[in-house]
This record gives C-alpha cells, structure tokens and sequence, in this order.
C-alpha cells in the first residue's frame, strides 16, 4: 500500500554526501507491455499505429505522435545509464502518448498494463525502480477504480497526470474524487504536459518543448490554485515538472491581478502564499533560475528530475545538482534525495557512505 515504506540499500553509489540514496523523479519509462498492447489494439481504438524506418513501432492520435525507442523501454540500458549518472533511484513515469487519447475502457487497459508493468520493475529491482501509476482520468470513474488496485501494486508511490485531460483543465469538478481518493492514499501526483496549450502555432523549432511545455505547466499550476484544488485537499502533495514552467515567474502578476480583477474575487490569499503547496523537479536548464526558485520556494520544495531518457534531459542529473555552488551540501542533499524520500515514502537505510564507497 502507499502508506508502507520501501529501504533501499546503497551499497557501491552514495553520491549524496549523508548516504542516502538519489532518486530521479522525472524519467520516463515505455514498458514494453504497454507498447505491444498499443500494437495490438491500438488501431481499433482510434490510434494510427506504424514503424518508422529504424523499425520502432509509432502513434499518431490527433494532436499527439509518439515514436516507442529502446532507451525508453529497456531496463538494462536504463540501469547502466543511471549508474554511470550517480542515479539510485527512478520512479518510472509514462510520457507521451499517456492514455487520455484512448476510449475510456481502453484508457483503463492501457493504464492496468503499464501499472502492472510498473510493478513487475520494481519486483525484479527493488532498490533501482518505482512507479508512478497512470489512471483514465477521461473517464474519472474508471480512474478511482484503477488508483485503488494500482495503490495496493508494490512500488507504486505515487500518480502520474497530465497537466490537462482532452483539453480540460484540472479544476474541473468532475477530478475532484480523483484528488479526494490521493489525499487519502498519501499519493503524491506529478504533472507533466502532453500536447500543451498552442501547440498549432509552436510546429517549428521545437516551440512545442522548449515553450509549450512549461506554459502548460504554469496554466496547470494555477487552475489548482485558482480553482481551489490546493485548498479543497490540502494535504495532497503536487510535483510540478520543468521547475514549475511558468507559473513562480509570474506568480508577482497574478499576485497583482488578485486585487484588481473581479473574476478571481472568491480568492481569499494571495496566489504567492501557494508556492509552497507544491514541489518542483530541477529541470530548469538554467542554474540562476534554479537559485531563483530555491530562493522563492525553498530547497525542500525542490527535486531532482532528470527527463531521462529524451534529448531535452539532463544526463548527469547530479553534477547539474551540484553546480548550484552557492546552495550549502544540506540543500544539495535535499534536492538529490531526502524530498524524494518524504514524498515517495521511502525509509532509507544507509550501508555505505560516500567515503567508504569511493
């Protein structure tokens, strides 16, 4: 169940300087169940499946196209990249094409086989994986449904979502039990953005990633904020991706628009005073901006994020981490593992320390 907890053992890494392990929260995984399934049924269920030339199978559905490549699907190759990173710890997390696209009933088989999959991961690697489940929420009936059987898979730690669902933003009434039944679970989400806002006009020059993604991100952030998710469930842990996007650079102007503006007159606080609801990986590609959220959000709001494996990742994670110079070893600790750790519920037993292991 969520509420247990996992010890890992670090033997031979210690990359954190107090031991404990470091734990990747933003790195995607394609299990390969959820590909043959895709291949399978995919076609009957509205998806345009095909192979590119290299032979890797591929999605189209209207706004989405996904290419299935071996370094998102297979584990040995990911083991070895995250021990040559200084990386413990993945909690494994479906990226595009997620599972919204589908009919709901095949949304939910979908989100079944991959969770599943999740856990047979975690089983075969119990100090290396754990899974962020996927649930149907086009269909949030069926999401309760699969958020109680996944929440009882081992390694399951906590809930993987897009940052809208088929357009719809996530202050809809209708995700509410959604959010009710994570709170109660003790499953953190993460949010990551799928064919984000304005994605026809942002076709060049990978806009749709460099922009489209941490605008989504921000519109995401302040719907739960606005729309009062933050205050209807407030111990429900958020993970915003991509350094929270836009939403802590323009915190000052929706701050500003709180006092002028007669659509957000139900707010009671300003939206600043939610910065600290939620938690942030450090995918940034920019260290002053990352000392900028530090500063904003404090570094136990912060958690290492990788984007592994996608050309847009970090590959040494850690050494990105600690190119914060001006951050003390305690917040560096925080980042690498230690917020990871509370969010994921993951006790951690130290055998190794950084001296004795290298």
């Amino acid at each position: 169940m969520a509420t247990s907890a996992d010890t890992y053992q670090q033997v031979t890494r210690g990359w954190r300087s107090d031991g404990g392990p470091v734990i990747d929260i933003h790195a995607h995984w394609h299990a390969p169940e959820f590909v043959e399934l895709l291949e399978k049924e995919g076609a009957r269920n509205g998806a345009t499946i095909g192979k590119n030339d290299r032979g890797f199978v591929t999605l189209a559905v209207p706004g989405i196209k996904s290419v299935f490549q071996p370094a998102y699907m297979d584990l040995g190759t990911r083991l070895k990249a995250m021990d040559e990173s200084g990386v413990d710890v993945h909690a494994l997390s479906l990226t595009s094409p997620m599972v919204y696209w589908a009919p709901p009933a095949f949304g939910l088989k979908l989100s079944q086989v991959y969770n599943d999959a999740c856990a047979a991961a975690h089983r075969q690697y119990p100090d290396r994986f754990l899974g962020l489940a996927m649930v149907p929420m086009q269909a949030p009936e069926l999401a309760l449904q699969e958020l109680g059987r996944a929440a009882k898979l081992p390694g399951i730690r906590g809930v993987y979502m897009a940052t809208h669902v088929n357009g719809m933003n996530l202050d809809e009434k209708e995700f509410f039990p959604v959010y009710a039944r994570c709170e109660e679970l003790g499953l953190p989400i993460f949010l990551h953005p799928v064919n984000p806002v304005g994605a026809e006009r942002m076709r060049r020059y990978h806009l749709r990633n460099f922009l489209g993604n941490p605008y989504d991100t921000g519109i995401a952030a302040a719907s739960l904020v606005f729309g009062g998710v933050m205050d209807a469930f407030p111990g429900l842990d958020v993970i915003l991706p991509h350094a929270g996007g836009t939403f802590p650079a323009l915190i000052g102007r929706m701050d500003h628009g709180t006092t002028v503006r007669s659509e957000t007159r139900h707010m009671t606080r300003p939206p600043s005073t939610y910065l600290r609801r939620f938690h942030y990986d450090t995918i940034s590609h920019h260290h002053p901006m990352m000392m900028y959220l530090v500063r904003l959000v404090g570094a136990d709001r912060v958690v290492l994020g990788s984007d592994h494996p996608a050309d847009m990742c970090y590959v040494q994670p850690v050494q990105w981490v600690d190119g914060l110079t001006e951050l003390p070893t305690r917040d560096h600790d925080l980042m690498l593992g230690s917020n990871a750790a509370r969010l994921l519920k993951i006790s951690q037993t130290v055998v190794a320390s950084k001296e004795a292991s290298g």
